[in-house]
């Protein structure tokens, strides 16, 4: 059975950098260095990119103060919405473009951190959005060069997309999200700085946090051999288990702030193995309802598990382990998991957040075409998945 590795909590105020896997520097005010980073990576000209409903917050005005101080210029965009959309890609380039800019900085929640990998992939490339998506062959680039230098700042501890070069994007044709990747997108540096989420409400802290918490235990349960992505899972779900709801309970706690940026980040490396049905489920809610995200798994978590867990093994021993449980049981873990959401008021149907149930065949139907799909440990068919969805929009929980 795998073990998780004990964090000394005193490690959770000082300012560390680690180089897997890419370039982070974790610590309270280590967003007061961006000046320095931007020098280090050569950027003068910078675009941030950020979602709609975080451009007037202070974090915004910071950040373009920081990089003035240090003669950098900059631009915002902030047209992404919580579910990115392939329109809104197409506005970021033109402004990236328009701006001559030299590098991208996306700051903010997991929306704009996908819709700015996004922009990266396209604004030079010569490609267009769909020809990144990831079961595709690759597409020919003339040079790596045609991607901006990118920096990734999370101000969410949720979807540890500050690591990794994919990002979900609505297809608005078709109302269905598609992965899009390609490795000359992985940032130049991620910061993590939990000074950044103090001020994050406590609906937020929640939705984030599970968000991060269903990253761990899909991608933990996720079949096949990598001992590198298991070990972030299980150390993902000790520090979340740990600090999910003392960040909720006491949001200035820095070492809470801070054990669920980390627990959040290493979720984000652990599903590069793949994830399940959950986001296969959440992925097309939230292109056809614009959803938020971790609000949307959250609500699933418990149906899809339910459906999962009986069927992993001696993975359950781990999981419970790593969460610190009395009772290694699929049920008991159930059944705890169920506790954490009603602690955080998480809703406990989709239909309480507008998605209703005449979409489950449709919802279904697309979710089978779900990269997630493919890698969810138990085998389902279109009905298991009409059905977890049933489930989901009528009551998920007991």
């Amino acid at each position: 059975m795998l073990s998780a590795v004990k964090i000394d909590e005193n490690f959770l105020n000082d300012s560390i950098d680690w180089e897997f896997p890419i370039p982070i520097s974790y610590g309270p005010g280590r967003l007061n260095e961006i000046g320095k980073f931007c020098g280090k990576f050569k950027i003068s000209n910078a675009l941030i990119v950020t979602d709609e409903g975080s451009k007037d917050l202070p974090f915004i005005n910071r950040l373009a103060s920081l990089l003035a101080d240090t003669s950098i210029k900059s631009k915002l965009f902030y047209g992404i919405s919580p579910n990115p959309r392939d329109d809104e890609i197409n506005a970021g380039c033109t402004a990236y473009r328009d701006g001559e800019h030299d590098g991208i900085i996306a700051i903010g929640g997991g929306s704009a951190l996908d819709g700015a990998k996004a922009i990266g992939m396209t604004v030079n490339s010569g490609a267009s959005l769909w020809d990144f998506e990831y079961r595709k062959p690759e597409p020919v680039l003339g040079s790596l060069d045609c991607f901006p230098t990118f920096i990734t700042i999370p101000t969410t501890a949720g979807t540890g997309a500050e690591t990794e070069s994919t990002a979900m994007v609505t297809d608005t044709v078709q109302g269905m999200k598609f992965c899009l990747a390609h490795l000359g997108m992985r940032p130049s540096l991620a910061i993590l700085d939990p000074e950044l989420t103090i001020e994050l409400p406590a609906n937020l802290t929640a939705w984030t946090g599970v968000d991060a918490l269903t990253h761990a235990l899909e991608a933990y349960i996720v079949p096949g051999l990598n001992p590198l992505c298991d070990g972030a899972a299980l150390e993902a779900l000790k520090l979340i288990s740990k600090w999910l709801k003392v960040a909720f309970d006491e949001p200035k706690n820095i070492n809470a702030r801070g054990g669920m940026l980390i627990g959040s980040c290493l979720a984000g490396v652990a599903f590069t193995k793949g994830l399940g049905l959950v986001h296969s489920i959440s992925h097309m809610v939230g292109a056809e309802y614009n959803t938020q995200h971790g609000l949307t798994n959250a609500i699933i978590l418990p149906a899809v598990m339910k459906f999962n867990l009986p069927h992993v093994g001696e993975k359950v021993s781990s999981i419970s382990h790593a969460m610190e449980l009395k009772d290694s049981s699929p049920d008991f873990i159930n059944e705890e998991i169920e506790k954490i959401l009603d602690y955080l008021n998480i809703p406990r149907s989709l239909s309480e957040i507008g998605v209703p149930l005449e979409c489950k065949r449709r919802i279904a139907k697309k979710a089978m075409l779900d990269s997630a799909t493919g890698t969810n440990p138990r085998v389902a068919t279109i009905q298991d998945v009409e059905e977890l969805t049933e489930i989901s929009i009528l009551s998920a929980r007991k």
